[in-house]
Formats: structure tokens, sequence, C-alpha cells
């Protein structure tokens, strides 16, 4: 029993050895069949990499030959262009040296023709002469003047009694048309600044803080400087802290900038921590606050002059007039009143009242970024309307009001009258004395540069000058024309807000005494 499952169990050993022998060498065989067939495909591989190195090299050459011949081509061609312009250049210098030797020859024969008819033309002007004589010494003999004398009394009496007439006819006719215009406009004007009633506004380059108590200055400057130095540099102004009691002074010409250094320095003197990192903190708080105070003063501005659904950018550049001023006047104010005026007009003369008013209220939008941009507030103000969708009769409007462009519509003119009216009442628009004083000065000195002006007054804080003439110099013609050239001399001289009224006096006093 025991030697069959031997047999077996040997059987089985005897073919599991065979059979890993046959797997061994099948397993051997397989191996280096891949081998070999890895062999074969990396040849190719090459193969195929060295005719295509061949080809791309073929091309290159073919193509680098190609570049030659195009480039030696172009350069022949520009050679040959060259060429024919220099031959064309001395063709036409040959042809022009020509022409000159032509013309000198045509000009040395005229002169020869000339000098002949000159010498016969002085033979004919000196016999002339001659006759001339004789005629004036028999005419003097007759009249008893002489020829100076008579030509004098005849032109003075001609002069004066033409000067008289054209005197009188201008005064006449400008009498007429200021007369009427002066009504019509002043009618309408009085008008419209009874119906608008404005608050005058008058803005500073400084700010004062106040302060709970002195020894709060020594918190803000800090130790050795550092907390003024971060406020300074975090807002962009300057701080003063002198001998003020119980208060600091804010300096700066941009007013956004100050107001975010007073809110900033206001908290800060509330809460009493006051460090670098909180102030940078603070800082940022009261840019946001300014900034939804500038959001909220366009939309303010538009609801007043009803003008709703701008874009909102137009309206953010407008609230940033809150914080820019002219000569102290308020700009977002002024624009205010300036489309209040406008539409009053417009309604007056039958025009379209929201076109005068939109122009109105925009006209100054430049202004609110003349520091960024470079170029007049008007054109400015124009391409940043056109480029949020202004109507293009508003976009003119706005670049016309200073007569940077043309008007092109009655509305434009309605609104560069109320810019006016606006900025040239009493009381809207202030001056540095030292500048009133330099524009007055400058003014006088103008008028009296003229000749035969005697004295000139400056009156009406600078907006009108009355002149004194000499009646032995300036007759009355010469007075009209007179205050025209000083006009248009201040036009082109001076910077002055509104308008300057020049008035010449001409005054002839006959005294004599009873004996």
């Amino acid at each position: 029993m025991q030697t069959p499952v031997f047999v077996t169990l040997l059987g089985l050993l005897l073919g599991l050895a065979l059979g890993a022998v046959i797997g061994h060498f099948l397993y051997r065989y397989f191996n280096a069949e891949r081998l070999r067939s890895a062999n074969l495909r990396a040849d190719e591989i090459l193969r195929d990499a060295d005719r295509t190195v061949d080809q791309l090299r073929t091309q290159a050459e073919l193509q680098l030959k190609e570049e030659q011949v195009r480039l030696h081509e172009e350069m022949e061609q520009e050679t040959n262009s060259r060429r024919r312009d220099m031959r064309r250049q001395e063709e036409r210098l040959q042809r022009r040296q020509e022409t000159q030797d032509r013309k000198l020859e045509e000009l040395d024969s005229r002169d020869k023709n000339l000098q002949k008819r000159q010498k016969n033309l002085d033979k004919r002007i000196a016999d002339l002469d001659k006759l001339e004589d004789q005629h004036r010494r028999e005419m003097e003999r007759i009249s008893g003047l002489s020829s100076e004398e008579a030509k004098l009394l005849l032109l003075d009496s001609v002069r004066d009694e033409t000067r008289q007439d054209m005197a009188r006819v201008i005064r006449e006719v400008e009498a007429e048309a200021q007369a009427e215009a002066d009504r019509r406009a002043r009618k309408l004007v009085t008008l419209a600044i009874q119906r608008v009633a404005s608050e005058q506004v008058a803005e500073t380059t400084i700010a004062s803080v106040p302060l709970p108590n002195d020894e709060m200055k020594g918190r803000i400057i800090g130790r050795q400087g550092r907390n003024i130095r971060s406020i300074e540099q975090a807002t962009g102004v300057d701080l003063i802290v002198d001998d003020t009691p119980e208060a600091v002074i804010i300096s700066s010409f941009d007013p956004v900038r100050r107001e975010v250094a007073r809110l900033t320095l206001s908290k800060l003197v509330v809460d009493g921590r006051i460090h670098p990192a909180r102030v940078e903190k603070e800082v940022r708080k009261a840019q946001e606050e300014v900034e939804q105070v500038i959001w909220e003063a366009g939309e303010q501005a538009t609801f007043d002059t009803g003008l709703q659904g701008l874009h909102p950018e137009v309206i953010k550049l407008l609230g940033r007039l809150r914080f820019r001023t002219s000569y102290g006047q308020n700009q977002l104010y002024h624009a205010v009143e300036t489309a209040h005026l406008a539409g009053v007009l417009a309604a007056e003369l039958g025009a379209d009242v929201r076109l005068a008013k939109m122009g109105g209220l925009l006209h100054d939008l430049g202004k609110a970024v003349t520091h960024e941009v470079e170029g007049p507030h008007a054109l400015i103000g124009a391409d940043i309307a056109r480029r949020y969708g202004v109507p293009p009769k508003v976009v003119n409007i706005i670049a016309a009001h200073h007569h940077d462009v043309e008007p092109e519509t009655l509305e434009a003119i309605l609104v560069e009258a109320a810019d006016a009216v606006s900025g040239a009442r009493p009381g809207a628009r202030r001056e540095a004395l030292e500048t009133y004083l330099r524009r007055v000065t400058a003014l006088e000195d103008m008028a009296n540069s003229f000749e035969g002006v005697e004295q000139s007054y400056a009156i009406q804080a600078g907006r009108e000058i009355r002149i004194v003439v000499k009646p032995n110099v300036v007759d009355d013609l010469a007075a009209i024309a007179l205050s025209r050239d000083i006009a248009k001399k201040v036009e082109d001289n001076l910077e002055y807000p509104g308008q300057i009224k020049v008035t010449v006096i001409r005054e002839t006093r006959a005294v004599d005494y009873a004996k």
C-alpha cells in the first residue's frame, strides 16, 4: 500500500521539477525574444531619428539658401532704387542749374533795361519837379500862404469834423445796443438770482483739533516724535504743535487729507491710545468715513438738482468737489448753484432745462481729478463725462464753459453765464490780501502805461477801473479806443474772477475870471 503512494509522490515531484525546468527555459526564451524585439525597435527609432535629422538639416540648408537669395535680391533692388533716385536727383539738379543760369541771364538783361528806364524817369522827374516848384510859387504868391501851412490847415479841419461825427455815431450805437442788452440780461439774471438762494462758504487750508489738556500734546508727539511722524506719514498732512492752548493745528492744501487727519486725530484723542499701529488703523477708518461722506454729498447734489440716474463714478467725482475750493468758494455748492441758475435762465428763454441743469452741475467735474491728469479742467471733465455715458450736448457744455472749444448749443452759453454769475457775486469768492493788492496795483500800472492817461483808480474791490485822461491829448474818439485797448490788455495779462469794467473819463474845463 505504501509503494503506490510513494511512486505517486515521486511522479509528482519529478513532474514539478520538469515543469520548473521547462518554465525556466520558456521564461529565458521569452525574455530573450522581448530583448531582441526592443533592440530592433530601438535600432528602428535611431534610424528614423537619423532620417529626420537629415531631412531637417536639408530643409534648413534649403531655407538658408532661399533666404540668402532673397536678401541678395532685395539688396540688389534697393541698390538699383537708390541708383535711380540719385540719377533723378542729379538730373533735377542739372535742370535747376540750367534754369538758374537762364534766369540770371534774363535778370541781367532786365537790369540793363531798368537802368535805361531809370535814367529816363529821373530826367522826367527832374522836369516835373521844376514845373511843380513854379506852380507852388505861383499859388503861394496868389494865396499869401505857404503850401505846408495850407495843407495843415485843411487836414486839421477835416480831422476835427470827422472825429466828432465818428465819436457821436459810435456813442449813439453803443449806447443803444448796450442799453437794450443790459436791460434784457439784467432782467434774466436778476430773476434767476432771486429764485436761487445759496449760502456763502469760505474754506481755509488749516483745521484745528481741540485737546482735553496740554498733556495730550506730548502723547501726540510720542517718544522721540514717532507718533506725530506716523500720523503725518499716514495722512500726508503737517501737524503743528505749538503754544496754542489745548489745540493742534492740521495744515494741508488737500482738503480730503486734512479731513482724514482731523477725524483720525479726534478719535485718537478721545481714545487716548496713541501709537503707530493704532494710528494706521484709525486712518483706514477715517478714509472709509470720508469716502462715505463723498458719496452722500454727490447723491445729495443730484437730488437737489433733480438729476438722479447719473453713473456712480460721476456721482463719486461730484462728491469729491465737496472738498475742493476756488478762491474760498466750495466747488460742490458752486456746481449746484450754477445748475439752478442755468435751469432758471433756460426756462425763461425756452431752452432745455434738464440739459442746462446737468451741464451746470457737471461743468467743473474735471477739478476733482485736476491734480491727477494733465490738461485744462474743462477738457478733463468733458473726457470723464464722455467715458461714463453723459449725453454729447452736456459733454460740449463742460468743454466749452472756459472757451476751450466752441459752444454748440444755447444751453452751453447759459451755463457759462451762470458759472460767471455764481463766481462773481459778492461774497462768493475771496482772495488773499497780498494777491488782491498785487492785482489792483498791476491793474492801475497797466492803465497808467498808456499815453494820455493822467490818473487811474481801481475800485469795487478791483472789479472796475476808472481812468482820467488828459483832454488835450485824448479826444472823444481816442477815449473809446483807449478803453478797448486797456480792456484787451487786462484780459491778456491778468487772471481774475468775473469781469472788470474799464471806464475812461475825459473832462474839458473852461475857466475864466470876471474882473
